[in-house]
């Protein structure tokens, strides 16, 4: 097949997206497809066609490695002639003549939906979940909301808009309420922090997320065409699961298939499945939680375009069901298509 692998974007998440684009890219060249990595912010000036893009810009390998800093988006916005226009030159008419888009996207709109409605306007065939899953799963109040009208145990929590201020208890986990990769995520420990921490968190998105903090072990599970994967147990050497710790090699143990019962493998396995349902997702999602030390499952938030990089849960997951890393991109890519035809 002819494959489009969109990445980058207009993101704080960029690096991540590289990084999992250009793996992704390789594995599906390897298998035989002609692939183009394209930057969904940028786009080219050199090709209005796939055919043209394949010409004048594949490569034999791409290689990415995740920086340890957030990407400044100011700068990124100075080195573009027209930086409001999020969707870059000739994306769409390249993304129109390839049989299959791969969306190797992190943060709001690579995942929030809105790429994926125009899209489908455009009759584009691309991977992972529509837009009415993937709005759901990003806008992380939303999400809890289903999930808790649903029966499905999640953290208690407070949505701060403007200048509220927070009647949450601490300790507690503030977050922006549509943000990936625990980017603006902090552990407040005692109520001085608290104010520094929503003021950080507003930089990233206009509400605030205030959630009770649970105490435990963190696990992820992903779903792979309706079916769930092994659980995988995270385990920070320092802090707790944030941008750094989650792509900076060796930061974080990863313990896949986690050592857990199989009861309290079943019961996660189950309510992941329930959750991918109920938020409308298609094809693969990854879902995240936390267990007490009562083996209360509380789910955290769900996943529509898990990352795909060297130490990404997803991946890991899938190898440990039997799965190499290159049978799971053709697995994706081959999804979307069949659904497409």
């Amino acid at each position: 097949m002819d494959i489009v692998v969109l990445a980058g974007g207009y993101s704080h998440e960029r690096e991540v997206s590289m990084s999992s684009g250009s793996l992704i890219a390789n594995a599906l060249m390897e298998n035989g497809h002609r692939v183009i990595l394209l930057d969904l912010y940028f786009g080219t000036d050199q090709a209005a066609t796939f055919e043209d893009a394949y010409k004048k810009l594949s490569k034999d390998k791409y290689e990415h490695t995740v920086k340890r800093q957030i990407p400044d988006l100011n700068a990124l916005r100075a080195l573009k002639e027209k930086p409001n226009e999020m969707i870059g030159e000739n994306v769409i008419p390249i993304s129109q003549s390839a049989d299959v888009v791969f969306l190797s996207l992190h943060g709001e709109l690579g995942e929030n939906g809105q790429l994926q409605a125009v899209f489908d306007l455009y009759d584009i065939t691309y991977t992972g979940t529509g837009y009415i899953g993937s709005a759901l799963a990003m806008n992380k109040i939303l999400a809890k909301e289903v999930m808790s009208q649903h029966g499905v145990l999640t953290p208690q929590w407070e949505v701060l808009s403007g200048n509220e201020k927070p009647t949450s208890p601490v300790p507690c986990v503030v977050k922006p309420d549509a943000s990936g990769s625990s980017i603006g995520v902090y552990i407040v420990e005692d109520q001085a922090d608290l104010d520094k921490a929503i003021t950080d968190a507003r930089k990233y998105s206009k509400d605030v997320l205030i959630e009770e903090m649970i105490k435990g072990r963190e696990f992820s599970i992903g779903i792979l065409e309706d079916k769930a994967l092994p659980p995988i147990e995270i385990i920070p050497k320092t802090g707790f699961y944030d941008y750094e710790n989650k792509y900076q090699e060796g930061a974080t143990i990863e313990i896949c298939p986690a050592d857990i019962s199989d009861e309290l493998t079943q019961k996660m396995q189950a309510i992941a499945k329930h959750v991918h349902q109920i938020l409308r997702l298609e094809f693969y999602s990854r879902i995240d939680f936390m267990v007490n030390d009562a083996g209360d499952i509380y789910c955290i938030e769900a996943n529509t375009l898990p990352g795909m990089t060297p130490t990404s849960l997803f991946p890991q997951e899938a190898t440990a069901m039997g799965m190499t890393y290159n049978e799971l991109c053709d697995t994706l890519a081959h999804l979307a298509a069949d659904k497409h035809k």
